[in-house]
């Protein structure tokens, strides 16, 4: 199946992404698909291509949120501009999944660097969710004796700057790194999100010292990341889940006493390494702390929730547009996107992307991952009207 739209394209996607991220108008808004917050569920790409008549084997971006790898072909058909390069996991790990039974029921599951244990049922095959955070009982001396993963670990380095090199030299794509930074959530993958929540209030100075391990982690990688690849980069994506539906997940004082500065050290270890914008991905209803992130220097706010409390993309565009490139919020994606008609999709891209597109600084997808059980002419019909109706002229 292949669109009828047909437009006269005059900028390479790369010229269109960077003339998008410095606040200027391309000939048309850039479309993203296929990072871990802008990708696309196994399940529904497997519905997707079998909607469009394609042969292919589904491979697999990341099992925990059970991300599919858009294939060339797909990321073509939906006029996607950006392409996606990541290191590797070092060496000496193994992240191999396990098959385990447990209770009568078969599982899969995934230790990561840090100790974490990611779980999947075989009956059902949607996500992993974590099933051991190993510093759950940890007191403060622990900390000091945990084998802390090695950010620098130079095997993770060796063959990225060949995969970046080969998009730059050989495609006319914009390149970005898949997701990194991940500075707080790491805390409460490990310790646990309710005891997290009591550390927060009764034991902060555990707080500091762990998130000073995560926020060191990600500075040594970085570092080792980008002297590889940050010359080739147009975007390097950070992100930490700060806020839910309604605001803030944890107190705004503490974000700014403690996890702030954390965040600053990471931005501030990638701004000495690459002249890349800054990607932040954070849920929910961010207001509170888009401020923050723009003092921080953080250019680009990813995924856009505008179904939440205080993310109306008017009173976004009006009052950051010229501060931040919007990266996402092209659909309501609780509530249009898996429940509306093609033709309501259609017409759901169009008036936000009038609103979002007017000077650049916008970059269409969807408000995160699209989920498994979105039908396939829903996605078309989406990629379809952010192409056809996201041309300035």
């Amino acid at each position: 199946m292949e669109t009828d739209i047909t437009h006269a394209e005059t900028l390479t996607p790369r010229e269109r992404v960077r003339l998008a991220l410095n606040h200027e108008e391309a000939d048309r808004i850039p479309i993203d698909l296929g990072g871990f917050q802008t990708g696309i569920h196994r399940v529904a790409y497997e519905d997707l291509i079998r909607y469009l008549g394609l042969e292919e084997t589904t491979q697999i971006l990341d099992p925990v949120q059970q991300l599919a790898v858009p294939s060339e072909q797909v990321l073509q058909r939906l006029h996607a501009d950006i392409r996606y390069v990541s290191a590797d996991a070092p060496l000496a790990f193994d992240g191999q999944i396990k098959i385990r039974t447990r209770n009568g029921r078969t599982w899969f599951d995934l230790r990561d660097e840090w100790g974490v244990v990611w779980s999947m049922p075989a009956d059902q095959m949607l996500y992993m969710d974590i099933s051991h955070h190993p510093l759950a009982q940890a007191t403060l001396q622990d900390l000091e004796r945990y084998p802390w993963p090695d950010g620098s670990d130079p095997s993770r380095f060796q063959a990225v700057r060949a995969r970046a090199l080969r998009l730059r030299e050989e495609t006319q794509y914009a390149v970005s790194s898949t997701i990194c930074g991940v500075t707080y959530e790491t805390c409460w993958y490990m310790r646990g999100l309710e005891q997290w929540y009591e550390d927060m209030i009764y034991n902060p100075a555990f707080c500091e010292a762990l998130i000073d391990h995560t926020a060191q982690y990600w500075v040594d990688w970085l570092t080792g990341f980008l002297g590889a690849v940050g010359d080739l980069l147009d975007i390097i994506m950070i992100g930490d889940d700060l806020a839910g539906q309604h605001g803030p997940l944890f107190s705004p004082a503490f974000y700014r006493r403690v996890v702030r500065p954390r965040h600053q050290r990471v931005i501030d270890t990638i701004k000495a390494h690459t002249k890349a914008k800054i990607w932040y991905h954070s849920c929910g209803n961010v207001s509170e702390y888009i401020p923050d992130l723009i003092e921080m220097g953080v250019d680009i706010l990813n995924p856009v929730q505008i179904s939440a409390r205080g993310m109306d993309p008017k009173e976004l565009k009006a009052k950051y547009g010229r501060n931040l490139v919007f990266w996402g919020g092209g659909i309501d994606a609780q509530h249009v996107l898996p429940f509306a008609s093609p033709a309501e999709v259609r017409e759901e891209v169009r008036k936000n992307i009038r609103v979002f597109m007017p000077g650049g600084g916008y970059v269409f997808n969807n408000v995160h991952n699209i989920q498994a059980g979105i039908r396939p002419e829903n996605i078309i019909a989406m990629y379809d009207a952010a192409y056809e109706f996201g041309f300035y002229r």
